[in-house]
């Protein structure tokens, strides 16, 4: 397939239509609860992300990368972020405009490739939000290089991650609660038998990625790691009574003449 880009942003329209939970827009009382200072947001199936992860957000100019869905950019716009959502689904950004629309919140989106972030300048941001998405591109390397690029001096980056190790199984047999080892890693839907299967059921396609191009990939990017914590789907994937089968990552950018990361200055902002 020449643009698996473009088949996926369609493929996740159609996961907004069916209604994948990952597209179902928040509800006004999570809204309220944030604006009260209850929030919480996810990167993976089921475990929040430590609130020791997270700077002062108001004011703070927050990158929700190939996070669209009307949730985590909502949750922390409504704590008071400046939040620019970038996904690659129309349909999901649209789930964006209409939380925003209903609870007034300060929210941009952008369309595009999570791969290729030309229309942000270097150090646009104090802080990326990235949950498990790189799944649905072939080559992750290029994601990290353009969070780093465009994410401020001593900002940070928390992604969610799957394990590359979910991919190794014969994925049919696997969705019946069989775990028969038949792929290597690393994998690719465009090169397994189930892939007409999965292209005429309107699926995104997926692709497993090495720990080394997850975790060295931040590194070499520039990041250095400084949060770690997985996670199942609470036992909704067959794997998850063996092994956590998502990982979660906390990554700074930190300022090589200090050594040190900064400490956010709480100031007084006006949302528009």
């Amino acid at each position: 397939m020449k643009d698996t880009v473009e088949y996926n942003s369609k493929a996740w329209d159609r996961q907004v239509e069916t209604g994948n939970e990952w597209t179902i827009p928040v509800t006004h009382k999570t809204i309220e609860r944030a604006r009260k200072g209850q929030w919480n947001i996810f990167l993976t199936p089921t475990k929040p992300v430590p609130k020791n992860w997270f700077p002062e957000l108001k004011g703070l100019k927050v990158l929700c990368l190939a996070s669209g869905g009307g949730q985590q950019g909502s949750i922390l716009a409504a704590v008071g972020a400046l939040v620019t959502i970038f996904d690659n689904s129309k349909k999901q950004l649209e789930q964006d405009h209409y939380v925003a629309e209903r609870e007034q919140l300060y929210i941009e989106t952008a369309k595009g490739d999570m791969s290729e972030l030309g229309v942000f300048s270097d150090e646009s941001f104090d802080f990326i939000v990235h949950p498990i998405s790189n799944v649905f591109v072939s080559n992750i390397l290029p994601v990290w290089r353009e969070a780093f690029r465009v994410l401020k001096c001593e900002g940070t980056l928390i992604s969610g991650i799957v394990n590359p190790l979910i991919y190794i199984f014969d994925q049919e047999l696997y969705e019946k609660g069989c775990l028969k080892v038949v792929n290597s890693i690393p994998y690719s839907d465009l090169e397994n038998k189930s892939k007409e299967r999965i292209i005429q059921g309107g699926q995104p396609l997926e692709f497993g990625h090495t720990l080394e191009d997850q975790i060295k990939g931040q590194i070499d990017a520039g990041f250095v790691i400084t949060g770690f914590y997985e996670d199942n789907s609470g036992g909704r994937e067959t794997i998850d009574k063996y092994i956590n089968p998502f990982i979660a990552t906390k990554a700074d950018k930190i300022n090589m003449q200090t050594g040190v990361t900064r400490v956010v200055k709480q100031e007084r902002f006006t949302l528009m």
